[in-house]
């Protein structure tokens, strides 16, 4: 059973990632409405009832929805697998493995508002969100899977701890501007009805950006006291400058996407980096803890 579980640990972080990238492509393809209820697709039928006029939106949605189910399952088996194992490891890594089966029944609850309340900008904010927390869940199960075996190093100064919780909340701020951004943008969801936020998308954009940059600055104070510090190991050095490269990217791409007028395939890559920074800095934030 042993050797199957860290395998099993990749695959929930590959598809709860994955699921964020389909949940993108339902709103980059204005699908959100392919399947206009819940929990059936279609009034009495939990298929899509496919019409000419439809085109592609119902299979796309349904085929998101239908990933929810293959998500949950992974979820189950990840639970299982850690208390199977038992040892220090399960101690560490059951309440994250928990907390994916939770908040995939908490995504299957706020879909079906999302539906219901016709692609609420605030109700589709708060799906990517709770994507985003499912992504941190699963990639801390991965780290102390990795870590239960490393030695046990001299705790780092407070001070440390504090700039990292710091970017942790700056991350969540900048996320979460991202959302407002891309529900002020051209990508609202559904072909036909579009619902936005009632905002500018240039200012938030800038607002965006400017939160942008102060989580870089924090980024690199964190790297700058790793460095200087004779108890920081290789490993945090490398998490934190893995935090920093992708943070760049992301910030080169959002600059690029907002001056070639947000095109779809360019916020699709920039939802994958942000699932990426999520991970990379659960990792980072993990790797100073005391």
């Amino acid at each position: 059973m042993g050797r199957w579980v860290r395998p099993l640990l990749w695959l929930n972080l590959a598809v709860e990632i994955g699921i964020v990238l389909t949940g993108g492509l339902v709103r980059l393809t204005g699908s959100g409405l392919g399947c206009p209820t819940w929990p059936h697709c279609d009034p009495g039928s939990f298929t899509p009832v496919i019409e000419e006029a439809d085109g592609i939106h119902p299979y796309i949605e349904f085929g998101n929805r239908t990933l929810t189910g293959v998500v949950g399952i992974v979820a189950m088996l990840l639970v299982l697998a850690v208390v199977a194992r038992g040892g220090e490891r399960r101690r560490k890594q059951l309440p994250w493995a928990l907390a994916v089966v939770g908040g995939i029944v908490a995504q299957i609850v706020l879909g079906g508002i999302t539906v219901r309340t016709h692609l609420n900008p605030v109700t589709v904010s708060a799906h990517f969100l709770v994507s985003m927390l499912l992504v941190t869940a699963s990639a801390a199960v991965l780290w102390f899977d990795r870590s239960a075996d490393e030695v046990q190093h001299p705790p780092l100064p407070r001070p440390l701890h504090l700039v990292a919780g710091l970017a942790a909340v700056t991350a969540a701020v900048v996320l979460t501007l991202g959302t407002v951004v891309t529900g002020s943008g051209p990508h609202s969801g559904d072909a036909d009805a579009p619902a936005r936020y009632l905002l500018d998308v240039k200012t938030m954009s800038w607002l965006h950006a400017d939160s942008v940059m102060l989580f870089c600055g924090l980024v690199a104070a964190m790297l700058l006291g790793l460095h200087l510090l004779p108890q920081a190991t290789t490993h945090a050095k490398r998490v934190w400058w893995a935090v920093l490269a992708v943070t760049l990217a992301q910030g080169l791409l959002g600059y690029v996407q907002y001056a070639l007028a947000v095109p779809a395939p360019l916020v699709a890559l920039h939802m994958l980096g942000a699932c990426l920074l999520v991970w990379a800095l659960t990792w980072g934030v993990l790797a100073v803890r005391r």
